[in-house]
Parts: C-alpha cells; sequence; structure tokens
C-alpha cells in the first residue's frame, strides 16, 4: 500500500480594474487585512467562472454593474498575497455611476493614473502600472 500524496495548489482569485467614463479607476480600501487600497477582488466561488466572479466582486465591493471589457493579465507570483499563495487573473471593466463601499471594502475611492493612494496592496501597483502603461506583465 502507498502513502496518499496531499497536493498543495493555489487558490484562484479575480481583480478587477473597473474604468469610469472619465478613464479614473475604482479602488477599495480593504476592511480586512492587509490593509491599505486594492482592486476590488476576491475569491472565485467553486462553480462560478472566472468572469462570473469578476462580475460578482465588483458588484459587492462597489456596488457597481459593470461591464468585462477583456482580460489584462493573470499574475501569479507566490508572494503576491502574504496570507495564501494566490493566481490571479486581472479583468478590465466598464461601469457607470458612483460607487459606494460595500462588503470587504472599508471604503472606496476613484483615482487617475498620477494620483494613486498609497499603500496598495498584494500586486496592485504593478498590476496599475501595467494597466496605465498599456503593456501586459509577464511574472
Amino acid at each position: 500500500m502507498t502513502a496518499s500524496r496531499i497536493y498543495r495548489n493555489p487558490v484562484p482569485t479575480v481583480d478587477i480594474i473597473v474604468r469610469l467614463p472619465d478613464e479614473r479607476v475604482v479602488l477599495i480600501r480593504r476592511r480586512n487585512p492587509p490593509h491599505g487600497w486594492a482592486l476590488p477582488g476576491g475569491f472565485v466561488d467553486y462553480g462560478e467562472s472566472l468572469e462570473q466572479a469578476a462580475v460578482r466582486e465588483a458588484r459587492e465591493e462597489t456596488s457597481l454593474d459593470v461591464r468585462l471589457v477583456g482580460q489584462l493579465h493573470t499574475y501569479s507570483d507566490p508572494q503576491r498575497d502574504p496570507r495564501q499563495h494566490t493566481i490571479s487573473t486581472v479583468f478590465v471593466a466598464v461601469a457607470e455611476g458612483e460607487p459606494v463601499a460595500r462588503d470587504d471594502a472599508g471604503e472606496v475611492g476613484v483615482f487617475s493614473a498620477g494620483e494613486l493612494p498609497r499603500p496598495l496592496c498584494f500586486d496592485h501597483e504593478r498590476i496599475l502600472q501595467d494597466y496605465f502603461s498599456g503593456r501586459h506583465a509577464v511574472d
């Protein structure tokens, strides 16, 4: 009889760059650790597609109904989240309206490329640099 193997796998997540008509992006100030500003996003639920998770997380944290317009990149650095190894697929979405902080968001803000708040959590500074520069990252 052989010993069974235990496999540990990264956890899938999504992050959403929510772009408003004036080209500014919506960020949330996290209510839970790690604290700081972040893109709306979170964990993918079992039975949910990445796209469904992105729309749900954006609505839960910003109250906005978003329309996904594409994927930016998938970020997989094992150190990107201090809580555990995650792999995040980043979507770009458009929305209209006034965002309102809900769920894990303690506060919500709207920012242009030159006025991003600090600190940004996880690898979200890199993600936003990639987005605003028009390049796709390579891990």
